[in-house]
């Protein structure tokens, strides 16, 4: 005979055991990879003596009208999309004449009909207005946008205009785009590590004299440096190259041509063209001063 309690405890073994398949399917279809509406983007730069980065998500116009509407005039806008936006300054860096320390920074903007506000924020966690705090300002900036020729479909932040010591950050949206300058104060660290490292038993001559010369710093001391990285590598046709332009600084035009002569030679013997190119260029330069004329016809 069959027992009814043990009929009754297999239906609800099978009802559980289905429980759990049924749960497992759902847990599979949760997991499904799918494209980010607003991919998120994060931008490494290597910038003076360290690097900026730049970490934010990306939404589309998706013939949307944008400043205005999608993102309202005069309020706080994450600058982007998803989490906050956030900057990264591996080094002291002076944005609007205000000197911020090195770390992480909220960037926040107000868009506006005729005027945007930039904003640096020690808070690196506003996503909306009413999370705003003006007091965690770290920089506060007031420009005005410009219309781009051509709209730009994903929302973009770049870092353009790099030099030794300065950057952009360019923010583009469908025909909109705003920037503020990033500078770094370099020389002072550089100098510092020359001072160092000239103190050390391997010594970079080679890169002092080069920083010196392209610097316009004290020539006499580039060509010192110089001539001392030769002594290790006589064989080095840039080294001789770098004494040459330094001596066209310090108006030793015969020793310059005679520097980019020999350079060009030691390039010669290794076929590297671009050297013997670069010094038949120098060399002609350096014969079409106009003081190093005049001292000919003495």
């Amino acid at each position: 005979m069959i027992n009814p309690l043990k009929i009754k405890r297999m239906k609800k073994s099978i009802l559980i055991s289905g429980l759990f398949i049924c749960s497992g399917f759902y847990a599979m279809a949760q997991s499904i990879n799918m494209p980010q509406p607003s991919p998120t983007q994060t931008i490494l730069q290597n910038f003076a003596t360290s690097k900026i980065e730049i970490s934010y998500s990306r939404p589309g116009v998706k013939n949307r009208t944008v400043f205005g509407e999608l993102v309202p005039y005069d309020k706080v806008w994450r600058t982007g999309a998803n989490s906050a936006t956030t900057i990264y300054f591996g080094e002291e860096v002076t944005v609007n004449n205000t000197k911020l320390p090195r770390g992480r920074y909220g960037l926040l903007t107000i868009p506006g009909k005729e005027e945007w506000t930039i904003i640096l924020s020690k808070d690196t966690t506003v996503t909306g207005p009413s999370a705003y705090k003006q007091e965690n300002d770290a920089v506060r900036i007031t420009i005005k946008p410009s219309i781009l020729p051509k709209s730009v479909e994903t929302f973009t932040i770049e870092i353009a205009n790099i030099q030794k010591n300065s950057a952009d950050i360019e923010i583009k949206w469908a025909t909109t785009q705003v920037s503020f300058s990033v500078n770094a104060e370099i020389d002072g660290k550089i100098m510092k590590q020359i001072d160092e490292v000239l103190n050390a038993d391997k010594r970079p001559y080679y890169q002092a004299a080069t920083y010196y010369y392209e610097n316009d710093k004290d020539m006499k001391k580039a060509l010192e440096w110089v001539n001392k990285s030769i002594e290790s590598r006589p064989d080095a046709f840039w080294m001789y190259h770098l004494k040459a332009k330094i001596q066209v600084k310090l108006k030793d035009y015969n020793g310059a041509i005679a520097a980019a002569e020999t350079s060009k030679e030691k390039a010669k013997a290794v076929n590297y063209e671009e050297y013997v190119k670069m010094n038949d260029k120098l060399i002609e330069d350096i014969k079409a001063q106009p003081d190093f004329k005049a001292a000919k016809k003495k």
